[in-house]
């Protein structure tokens, strides 16, 4: 049996050493340069040509993200996408919506572009004092939203805004953001709201507020009528709003002509010149200016409003100032009819 000195071991381990120090150094390049070709990869300009759309819809994997942008065009390496998402701990983050991709997008681009979720918004609008089934047919009608409606929210529910949504938005998941909003503005205003006002819960102040919402368009005003009602309230006077016995008779929609004497008097829950207090249900979806009226109104010893011809209002504290303000309303409305 050949024994080695002690020279020809330390050599013989030295070149295992150093045989092992290549391979590492190797490996090392190796991976420095697949790292380097990431990189550039990753950065550098994408195969898009032109600006594309791409849907990306809700609960798609980071794969399926990838193939749909490689179905765009705008991918060389499907793979490469998905693993720098992967080492950049974002792969999870990316969200569903329906973006505009700009030509020549890199992959680091698009990963931020995905999750900042910069997408395409779209807008839908109601506007105050829609009753709720208005909104609804708003929402049925629009091109955009998906789905079918079958949630049936109650009358003042809804927070009528300007809401931005992402291709892919169910009109049943705009109705159930619309119904959280209203519960938002409520949460938000309810706490702070003047003492001893004559209503007592959040609904009652959706009513008055309903109410306020149709007797005026002016922003100016809705305080003061607000202090109107809630004065009539507290001295236990009826209401006598128009606007709710409309909704009697026609549940909001237009009627298309001025109220009859006869329907003046007849006795519906909804009529406020026969009922005491409020109607049963709102009669309109309020905005939040409307709710804030309500909750803080303004302070008048007025009791009565009329129009004044000019599209606002003229308040009176007494019958007798109020007769005439009315006298003068009806002298307009003469004129206004001979014109």
């Amino acid at each position: 049996m050949r024994r080695l000195s002690v020279s020809q071991v330390s050599r013989q381990r030295g070149g295992v050493v150093g045989a092992i120090i290549g391979l590492i150094l190797i490996a090392g390049a190796m991976a420095a340069g697949a790292a380097y070709w990431a990189w550039r990869e990753a950065t550098r300009p994408g195969p898009l040509a032109a600006e594309t759309v791409v849907l990306l819809k809700p609960g798609m994997s980071v794969q399926k993200i990838a193939v749909a942008l490689d179905e765009a065009g705008a991918l060389r390496e499907p793979k490469l996408f998905v693993a720098v998402a992967r080492v950049h701990g974002v792969a999870g983050d990316l969200k569903a919506g329906e973006y505009a991709l700009p030509a020549g997008v890199s992959i680091v681009d698009l990963l931020r572009l995905l999750v900042e979720g910069r997408s395409i918004l779209y807008p839908f609008t109601a506007a105050e004092g829609l009753t709720t089934a208005q909104i609804l047919r708003l929402i049925a009608a629009n091109p955009v939203l998906e789905g079918e409606v079958t949630l049936a929210p109650a009358e003042g529910t809804l927070l009528p805004e300007t809401y931005k949504f992402t291709r892919g938005q169910t009109r049943d998941g705009m109705i159930e953001q619309m119904m959280k909003a209203q519960r938002a503005v409520l949460d938000a205003l309810w706490d702070d709201r003047a003492t001893e006002l004559p209503i007592s819960t959040r609904e009652e102040a959706i009513i008055l507020a309903s109410i306020i919402e149709k007797e005026t368009a002016i922003a100016s005003e809705r305080e003061m009528i607000a202090g109107v009602f809630v004065n009539r309230l507290r001295r236990g006077m009826r209401l006598q709003s128009d606007p709710t016995i409309i909704y009697g008779l026609t549940q909001g929609e237009p009627l298309g002509r001025g109220l009859r004497k006869s329907e003046l008097e007849r006795e519906t829950p909804y009529n406020t010149y026969v009922i005491s207090g409020l109607p049963p249900t709102p009669i309109a979806n309020p905005g939040r200016a409307a709710i804030e009226a309500v909750l803080n109104p303004a302070d008048t010893d007025a009791l009565f409003f009329v129009a004044d011809g000019t599209g606002g209002h003229v308040f009176a504290a007494t019958l007798e100032e109020h007769n005439r303000n009315v006298a003068k309303w009806r002298q307009i409305e003469r004129r206004q009819q001979e014109g």
